[in-house]
């Protein structure tokens, strides 16, 4: 499993354990079942008693009854499933990979540089500068993603018995429907971070010694200094944890030609950014 894969099945096992609210919620979205059965049977007969629509209505209270009296078990399959295919599609934890290395660097590299400050010149200060950007933006984005991943998954699996539960009564059965799509968009959130994970490695952008002995990432940034390369690196995976959210959502509804342009925009942004600040540097 991934980081926030692992830290959700942690929070899963809060929200789910004996002091957790899911027995209330279950118990809640039970007899909102059984309301809305028979407000389906009741509005078929309403409009002449039409017998498809009783049957209808039943099969979907047996089918969401049998759902919610296992509903932490299923959830928990399709997520395990789900994070299965992540793992086959990467193995690798490529975020937690690169902090890694990014910290034995640091170690390595000991209180030399960060005397630099101190006692050098304004060069020195900006070169400790970019050093603390490497530092410091990518676990953030790292650790708001990990939150953003446990409460999306959270609330989905809270709400699910109630919303599931709607689903019996005419009308109101697309709350279910957009349920279900939300759903897929979280779990597609381990798959494309797995994806970027084969992308990286197959640029070899994933090994920091890879990158600081061909001098580049991925051919890109030629001839910047360790500091700055390690920098900039830790920005743009930065950069593809923040577009995570938007891309799985965007490719599981459908709208995958915005979505490259939005991706398109944020390098374009990104790589002007850079290039000012090498300007600066120059």
């Amino acid at each position: 499993m991934f980081f926030f894969e692992r830290t959700f099945q942690t929070v899963l096992n809060g929200v789910s354990g004996a002091l957790g609210p899911m027995g209330a919620i279950t118990g809640i979205a039970n007899a909102v079942l059984l309301l809305c059965a028979l407000f389906a049977v009741y509005e078929a007969y309403a409009r002449g008693g039409d017998a498809r629509m009783i049957g209808i209505a039943a099969a979907k209270f047996l089918l969401l009854g049998l759902v919610l009296s296992n509903y932490d078990t299923i959830f928990r399959s399709v997520n395990g499933t789900f994070n299965q295919v992540a793992a086959a599609i990467s193995p690798n934890d490529w975020a937690s990979n690169w902090m890694l290395q990014v910290n034995q660097y640091f170690t390595g590299q000991g209180n030399a540089s960060w005397f630099n400050l101190v006692v050098s010149s304004i060069v020195a200060l900006i070169s400790v500068l970019v050093q603390l950007i490497a530092a410091v933006v990518f676990p953030i984005a790292l650790l708001i993603f990990t939150i953003l991943y446990c409460l999306y998954g959270a609330v989905l699996y809270a709400c699910g018995p109630l919303i599931l539960a709607l689903y019996p009564a005419f009308g109101v059965g697309q709350l279910a429907r957009s349920y279900l799509v939300n759903l897929f968009i979280f779990h597609a959130w381990g798959i494309v971070y797995a994806l970027f994970s084969v992308l990286l490695t197959a640029v070899n952008a994933d090994s920091l010694a890879a990158m600081l002995s061909a001098d580049s990432l991925g051919g890109w940034f030629q001839g910047a200094s360790t500091a700055l390369l390690m920098s900039l690196a830790s920005i743009l995976f930065a950069v593809m944890v923040a577009l995570i959210p938007f891309l799985a959502r965007r490719i599981v509804t459908g709208e995958i030609g915005s979505s490259m342009l939005a991706i398109i925009y944020t390098v374009n942004s990104a790589l002007g950014s850079v290039k000012s600040l090498a300007m600066k540097r120059g």
